[in-house]
Parts: C-alpha cells; sequence; structure tokens
C-alpha cells in the first residue's frame, strides 16, 4: 500500500472492507451454481473467519481515528504496519473470494486448482501474520473480542498448515465433480498425500462432555441429568479465569500435531480419516456414516462424480481398511473411535466385539418409520433408554442411521413421541461424533419448535440439546439464527427450576459468540436476569452473573443492563455475595464503565468504593485484579 495512502487507513474503512467480503461471499453462495463450486468450501471457511472480525473492529473504530493518531505515520512503525499488513490482507482475500467464487469444476484443469489452492495458502498465512501484530495493551477491548480474534488466528494458522502440505486440495468432494478425469480414482491408486489435521474448534471440552457420559434417563426411572449438570462437570460456571471457550489460558491450547497420510484413506466428504470404508456403485470409496447420511438425505448421485447411483449397498472396502490398520499401528495413530468391522475400541486401547448388537438396534430403528403409532412408540422408547446407557450404543444407533429418523419424529402430533425423540437426540449428541450427523440431519429448527411448544420434558431437553450441539462453535452461530434464543429466554423465565438451569447453560453457551449477545438482549434477558439476582431463594445468582459477565462486553447489553438498574444490585452483591458473586460482579461493573464516564460517576455515588477496597485486598486473584482496575478508573474520575 502505497504511504500517501496508508495515512488514510482507518478500522472504520476495515469495517467497510470486511463488510464487503462478506457481502461478496453472501453473493457467491446464493449463486445457482454453487454446487458445482469447487472452491466452496474454502470460500465459506476465509468468509466465515473474516466475519468474525467484525467484533474486533467495531470496539477499536472509536479508539482511532486513523494512522497518523498512533503518534507516527511511517510505514516502518509497529503500531501502523499491523494495520496496513491487515487491509492488504482482507483485500486480497476479498479477490481471492471472487475468484475462487467463480471457478466451476467443469472448466478448471488441475493446474488452475493448485493455483488457486496456492492462493488460499497465501492469503490464510498473510492474514494469520497480520492479525499475530495486534497490539492488544493498546487498546480497551472486551476479553471475549481479543479471545475471538485469538481463535480466528488458530484457525487460520491450522488452514495454512493444510494448504502448505504436498499436493493439497482442500476442497469438498460432497458437492464437485472430478477435478481431473485422468486422475486414477480408485481406493487403492493416487498415492498422493496430504497433511491429516484433526481440527479441534476450541470449544468448550468436548472431551470431558464425552468422558461424562452424562445423559437423560429414559423409562427405567434412573435418574435425570441436564445440560446444567453437564456444564457443571465441565466448570462452566465455576468463575474462574477462563477464556471466552471455557478453556484455563491460551498457554493450555495444545497445537494438534500434524502428519502426512495418504489421501486414499481420507473419506471425499468428511476429509477425515475412515475407520468403516466402503465401496458404493460408481466404485468410490467413502466412510460408511457419512456416505449412509448422504443417501438418507435423498440423495441418489455418487457424491464425489456426480454420476447417478445404480443401486444403494455399500460394500465393505476390506483391504483398504488393512491398509488403514497397518498404516495407523506403523506411525503410532490411533484409530478414529467408532464401529468398524463389528467392533468398537474401547478407552483403554482394547476392542470390544458389539457385532451382535448391530441387528437388534437396526431393527429398532426400523421400527421408529412404522405405521403403527403403537409401534413406534415402543421404538423410540427403547431407543431412549439405550442412547443414555453407555458410548456404544450411542455410536451403534447413530450407525443404524437413527438420527435422521428422530428429526423427522420431532414434528409428530404425538407428544410421547417427541419427548422420547427429542430425548434420544440428546442422549447421542453427547458422543462428539454424533454432533455433525445432527446438524447435518437439520435438528435445530425442529428442536427449536419442542422448545417453544413441547412438554415441560421436552422443553428442559431441547434446550439441553441446543446447548449440547453448541459447544462446537460453528453451530453456535446456526443455532442462534435459527430463533432458538427468545424461545430459551422464555424458558429461562417460565420453565420449570430445572429448564431455567437447561436454558442459562445453553444461553451462556450461544452468547460467547458475539453475534447472539444482541439477539439476547432483544429478547429480552436483562430483565430475567435481574429477576433471578433479586430472587430472595438465591437459587440462580451464579447462572445470572455469568452470563451478564459475558453480556457486558457488547455496547447494546451495556445500554439494557444499566436501564434496568443492574448497578445497584451488582454493588450491593459486592458487599453481601458470595466470593465468586463479588469476583464476577466487579467484573461486570468494569466492562459497563469502561469508556462511560456516566456509569462510572453513578458507580462512584453509589457508595462503591468501599466494598472495591475490601475485594481488591482479600478477594479471589481474579476479584482483586478487577476490584483494583475498578478502583484505578474511579480515582480517574475525582482527578478528571
Amino acid at each position: 500500500m502505497a504511504g500517501g495512502e496508508e495515512s488514510l487507513v482507518t478500522p472504520v474503512l476495515l469495517l467497510d472492507l470486511v463488510r464487503q467480503i462478506c457481502a461478496v461471499g453472501i453473493s457467491g453462495a446464493g449463486d445457482k451454481n454453487k454446487n458445482s463450486n469447487v472452491f466452496r468450501k474454502d470460500c465459506m471457511d476465509l468468509l466465515r473467519r473474516v466475519s468474525l472480525l467484525t467484533h474486533f473492529l467495531e470496539e477499536i473504530s472509536g479508539q482511532l481515528g486513523s494512522l497518523n493518531a498512533l503518534g507516527s505515520c511511517s510505514s516502518s512503525s509497529k503500531e501502523i504496519k499491523w494495520l496496513s499488513d491487515l487491509v492488504a490482507a482482507l483485500q486480497s482475500a476479498k479477490n481471492l473470494l471472487s475468484l475462487a467464487g467463480a471457478s466451476q469444476s467443469t472448466n478448471n484443469s488441475d493446474g488452475a486448482v493448485k493455483k488457486i489452492v496456492t492462493l488460499f495458502h497465501s492469503v490464510t498465512w498473510e492474514m494469520e501474520k497480520s492479525l499475530a501484530n495486534i497490539p492488544y495493551d493498546q487498546f480497551d477491548i472486551s476479553e471475549e473480542v481479543q479471545e475471538q480474534v485469538v481463535l480466528v488466528r488458530a484457525q487460520l494458522r491450522r488452514a495454512t498448515e493444510r494448504y502448505s502440505s504436498k499436493n493439497s486440495r482442500e476442497i469438498s468432494f460432497a458437492f464437485a465433480q472430478p477435478i481431473d478425469k485422468d486422475v486414477d480414482q480408485s481406493p487403492i491408486g493416487n498415492r498422493l498425500t496430504r497433511t491429516w489435521h484433526i481440527e479441534n474448534s476450541g470449544c468448550v471440552n468436548n472431551k470431558a462432555a464425552e468422558n461424562t457420559q452424562t445423559a437423560v434417563s429414559g423409562s427405567d426411572g434412573s435418574k435425570d441429568h441436564s445440560a446444567y449438570q453437564v456444564a457443571n462437570e465441565l466448570n462452566v460456571f465455576d468463575g474462574g479465569e477462563k477464556d471466552s471457550l471455557g478453556n484455563k489460558s491460551g498457554e493450555d491450547l495444545k497445537k494438534p500435531d500434524t502428519l502426512k497420510i495418504p489421501d486414499d484413506f481420507l473419506c471425499p466428504i468428511s476429509l477425515e480419516l475412515m475407520r468403516d470404508p466402503v465401496i458404493v456403485a460408481t466404485g468410490q470409496t467413502y466412510e460408511r456414516s457419512y456416505m449412509q447420511r448422504w443417501i438418507d438425505s435423498g440423495n441418489s448421485t455418487c457424491p464425489k462424480t456426480q454420476q447417478k447411483l445404480e443401486h444403494f449397498t455399500l460394500t465393505p472396502n476390506y483391504v483398504l481398511r488393512s491398509l488403514i490398520t497397518q498404516w495407523c499401528a506403523e506411525h503410532k495413530v490411533e484409530q478414529p473411535p467408532g464401529l468398524a468391522n463389528g467392533r468398537i475400541k474401547e478407552s483403554d486401547g482394547s476392542f470390544r466385539d458389539v457385532s451382535g448388537d448391530i441387528a437388534p438396534i437396526q431393527a429398532i430403528v426400523r421400527k421408529l418409520s412404522s405405521r403403527s403409532i403403537e409401534e413406534r412408540r415402543a421404538a423410540i422408547s427403547e431407543l431412549r433408554s439405550l442412547s443414555k446407557r453407555s458410548t456404544d450404543n450411542r455410536i451403534l444407533i447413530a450407525e443404524a442411521g437413527a438420527i435422521p429418523v428422530l428429526v423427522n419424529l420431532l414434528t409428530s402430533e404425538d407428544m410421547s413421541i417427541i419427548e422420547n425423540a427429542v430425548t434420544s437426540i440428546l442422549n447421542l449428541s453427547i458422543y462428539e461424533n454424533n454432533k455433525g450427523l445432527i446438524m447435518l440431519a437439520g435438528a435445530v429448527p425442529s428442536i427449536v419448535q419442542v422448545l417453544r411448544a413441547g412438554s415441560v420434558e421436552a422443553r428442559e431437553n431441547a434446550a439441553a440439546t441446543l446447548f449440547s450441539l453448541s459447544l462446537a462453535d460453528e453451530n453456535k452461530i446456526i443455532i442462534g439464527a435459527s430463533g432458538a434464543i427468545p424461545a430459551l429466554v422464555d424458558l429461562l423465565e417460565n420453565g420449570s427450576t430445572r429448564g431455567k438451569k437447561d436454558a442459562a447453560t445453553a444461553l451462556f453457551n450461544l452468547c460467547i459468540y458475539q453475534g447472539n449477545k444482541g439477539r439476547a438482549v432483544r429478547a429480552g434477558i436483562i430483565t430475567a436476569l435481574l429477576t433471578m439476582l433479586t430472587d430472595s431463594r438465591n437459587c440462580m445468582v451464579d447462572e445470572a452473573l455469568t452470563i451478564l459477565s459475558v453480556l457486558a462486553s457488547n455496547q447494546e447489553a451495556k445500554v439494557a443492563i444499566v436501564k434496568a438498574s443492574t448497578i445497584p444490585v451488582l454493588i450491593d452483591l459486592l458487599r453481601t455475595g458470595l466470593p465468586r458473586n463479588k469476583e464476577n460482579a466487579a467484573a461486570i461493573l468494569l466492562s459497563l464503565c469502561k469508556r462511560d464516564p456516566e456509569n462510572l460517576a453513578c458507580i462512584s455515588r453509589l457508595g462503591a468504593v468501599i466494598p472495591l477496597t475490601e475485594l481488591s485486598k482479600n478477594g479471589t486473584e481474579r476479584a482483586k485484579r478487577k476490584a483494583t482496575s475498578m478502583l484505578e478508573h474511579l480515582r480517574r474520575l475525582q482527578q478528571n
């Protein structure tokens, strides 16, 4: 960028550029030929990462007038360079999205595809480096927004590693023709290698959620568990110094190992290492569960070649499975969990033969589609009971193709079927691999409808299901846009005790994503939380404060919190609350007074200095930091 242009760069202009990029992406996504776009997945991934920068740019837009305001016009200045680098990276991303969005699989040579892959590699690397140089200490931004930028940078770094692998083609074949029809497409031929990378979405300790093996009880009368109880086991409300994704600190996030894996070992649909490869009518090989899901969704073509399938028989590819097993043993790679050859791998590394359980479960799943309502009721009740008992059952039920059928049953006219269906989906969602299958089945709109109009238990379990699914970051966006938040707020206000707790847990997790905070405010969450804070029984004060601490970084939420006269309640909690309550109250007050002298003056008038001083000396470590920072703001106010 020329020196004369650099001085005009501002966060506002950056924000405009991000919005232009989003407009380009939305336009491309709506193209009638999108299904033949080879790079659609790459474009959507890049677009999502760029859009997540919006909240950061909005927060700093009022703190920088231009680059000159930083005190230097030199392009070598570190403070200036990060902005100009980010502008250049975003402009490159905009150009690439336009180019890749117009790329069709039917008219691209292998060389042209490799060229665009190289461009994706360059742009993701350029963006990751520009984000690495952001001087956070110069801005007064919320912890949540900073963590969001860190998350985007981590995603870009992982994408860069994938693109840099030899002959890497990071494309989704689920909607593409073969790039080069002369290339050997046989399962064991084509020995290209690529980087196999297990994407850890950074969500709230998904593995811990699976290890709890917590599920809602079935008809056998065993104790019920809820999303709130799962959240407690994950310490969602523990008040500790966590980032917005539930991790104790950025240092705890381990960079996953990267190794080269034969391209043939990856499912063309999921791009993951296969554990149960099957051959379809066209001769292509896929992971069984993903191919079955493709067929169950009504598709009659091969995902990779788009040729019509003459039949839907899935033939086990024993040779490829043996090669994968051998490769994993040689490279000391743990094979993905799940069903393979009638066996399931246990946590201790041993294998358990479950071949005898497969047929009975498949029989139950078939009965879910019976014309007899009594048979459907009996089958769904039994499936609910099975799905709560063990991880093995959750794997087998999903492998039997139950998830799409269960989603369809959510719209049944029979309330008992709906109740058991949503609870079964909740139980299945505890197994991490099932979350993606549930989302692929389009379950969210039906779950939200159950949340709005179901029975008491069905509403509770619908809220718990949304919490479980929202543990994956990308699902937070989808669920937030589905209309779930107003329904959850209604449950928070009017539900049973357990329903309120499940709603609170789901809302907390959804509001980690900045775009959902405004939705929650407009749905009336602040009034509901204030009621919880002032409830004499004090049964949900922790939850209310935790959600408020997440919302308080949002400007719309700040205005609503102050308007609801929440500040006096928070100051009272500084005096009389439990240590964890005092800690969160101080954190919320600090967020409310940042860049807001009027709120700061109100806090001072209401006598916050004495309890803050006490907290700065005797509170938890986090409470001490928040209280000390608040007192410093108050001192500056008095000096002015």
